[in-house]
């Protein structure tokens, strides 16, 4: 925990009064925040995040070379704390809803523009050190050991390794891999009555499959974000989306809950269960073509 004078020295290195930090209301799971006035954001990186901290250093000022919509970097330091620590620009806005169903308009813009921005940063970053690899695997080899430990019959199991097996030959071919931020969640946007304004945290950031940045999103808000993201139809790309979904819905299923967390996807049957919603709110094409088999 940083102590009150250490907080004020870096309050004074970027000519804030002292008196004007104050702790975030909402903290986060990775970094302490405290807000150094009202237009600077501090993130002291807890321990077991502090390689995350160091990451978005690279990352953030790349994304903003794309032009990203994401608060600037102003300093970042691994030397006065015993953890690393940065200070952003303050973005204004909050965390965007959920549309009640994929038809739902109410934040229909804010996720389009939010497409907008993760193309921009996927087909902006062409080279950067320091960001791992995400290489994804096949969900199927998941489904025996999960019916071998009791979380899913084998009868059940053989049916989800049929949807993967229908959904596998709708899919492109593997695109390379692109800068991810890897977390575009609602919790990590902020939004205002004019939109999206600022995507935050970017400890998750890696070279992956660009399919898997929807992944971290709520079903109901892919279609618009894909919208924004491609500007044309989404056949390939949208069994891509799905069978992520369907892959990290069966990673969650063996972990322990989380009756405190707020991320949508934190409770292990969340993301089964959303996919389930999605799917019986009437999806647009060619989602519905997609849904459970047989």
């Amino acid at each position: 925990m940083p102590t009150p004078p250490l907080l004020a020295e870096i309050a004074r290195r970027h000519r804030v009064d002292p008196g004007a930090v104050t702790a975030a209301p909402l903290q986060g799971v990775a970094n302490r925040v405290y807000f150094l006035g009202d237009r600077l954001v501090l993130r002291i990186a807890r321990p077991e995040s502090a390689d995350d901290l160091r990451k978005e250093a690279i990352v953030i000022p790349a994304a903003v070379r794309a032009g990203v919509r994401t608060p600037e970097v102003v300093a970042f330091d691994d030397e006065l704390l015993e953890e690393p620590y940065m200070v952003l620009k303050r973005a204004e806005g909050t965390a965007p809803g959920l549309p009640a169903a994929p038809a739902d308009e109410r934040w229909g813009p804010v996720y389009r523009q939010l497409g907008a921005e993760l193309a921009a940063l996927h087909d902006g970053v062409d080279d950067l050190a320091g960001v791992p690899v995400d290489i994804g695997g096949d969900p199927r080899a998941d489904l025996a050991a999960l019916a071998g430990r009791g979380y899913l019959s084998a009868d059940v199991a053989d049916w989800l390794t049929g949807w993967f097996d229908r959904l596998e030959p709708l899919m492109p071919a593997a695109p390379r891999a692109r800068l991810i931020h890897g977390d575009a969640s609602p919790t990590n946007l902020l939004a205002d009555a004019e939109g999206l304004t600022a995507i935050l945290d970017w400890g998750d950031a890696a070279w992956a499959d660009p399919a898997v940045e929807f992944a971290k999103l709520p079903l109901r808000t892919v279609p618009p974000v894909l919208e924004g993201y491609l500007g044309e139809a989404c056949e390939g790309w949208a069994a891509r989306v799905l069978w992520h979904h369907l892959h990290w819905a069966l990673g969650r299923l063996p972990t322990p809950p989380e009756p405190r967390a707020a991320h949508w996807s934190a409770q292990p049957g969340n993301r089964i269960l959303e996919t389930m919603r999605f799917f019986l709110a009437d999806p647009p094409p060619p989602w519905r073509e997609l849904s459970f088999p047989g």
